[in-house]
């Protein structure tokens, strides 16, 4: 995952975090506006979440920012 959707996807987790508790979950779709603006981003994400780690549709949060920070 490169290193722009990383700091977005980490500042997204951090953020839903602060407002709602650890125990938020979300789906790689949150790290994206409601259009599809960036479908190579978009598509490198649902790569990085389906096919890399096989991740159910929503995981917590907390679990994605660790993962991210951990380089996984």
């Amino acid at each position: 995952m490169r290193a722009e959707l990383r700091r977005k996807a980490v500042a997204i987790c951090t953020d839903k975090i602060a407002k709602k508790g650890a125990g938020v979950g979300l789906s790689f779709y949150a790290f994206f506006a409601n259009r599809n603006d960036t479908p190579e981003l978009l598509m490198e994400a649902a790569r990085w979440w389906i096919e890399t780690h096989r991740l159910d549709h929503f995981e917590k949060a907390v679990k994605i920012r660790a993962m991210i920070e951990a380089g996984d």
